[in-house]
């Protein structure tokens, strides 16, 4: 299984991004998938995870009501849109892939599989 994530970059304080994330290989049909981020210094932190059709999504309360998450199946491809974007947003921002459940987890042990992070940067 391999995910790439994309879409990460520099933007001012209110603004907005929208990552993307593609999944591929032998990953089955039910799997969640979720976002985290790490910035320099902290622990990595559970953004937001939505499970296999996109009924049920969860999100971190730092993000609650300025990030969405939304997927399209038939491409295994997940995003997370990002508005309202705050200099405490700055991070690396990493898809995850969690295939043995179909709860929507928030640690990121309990997750299988990773993409390579992409750098969000928010300036004030």
């Amino acid at each position: 299984v391999q995910l790439q994530a994309f879409g990460g970059g520099l933007v001012q304080a209110g603004g907005s991004l929208r990552l993307s994330c593609a999944a591929s290989g032998h990953i089955g049909s039910t799997y969640v998938m979720g976002w985290f981020r790490q910035a320099p210094g902290k622990e990595r932190e559970f953004v937001a995870a939505i499970n296999w059709n996109g009924g049920r999504t969860l999100a971190g309360d730092s993000v609650k009501g300025r990030f969405t998450i939304t997927r399209e199946n038939n491409k295994n491809t997940v995003h997370l849109q990002m508005n309202s974007l705050r200099p405490e947003d700055t991070a690396v921002y990493y898809c995850a892939l969690d295939v043995a459940y179909s709860a929507l987890r928030t640690t990121p042990a309990d997750y299988d599989y990773w993409g390579q992070g992409t750098q969000v940067t928010v300036s004030s």
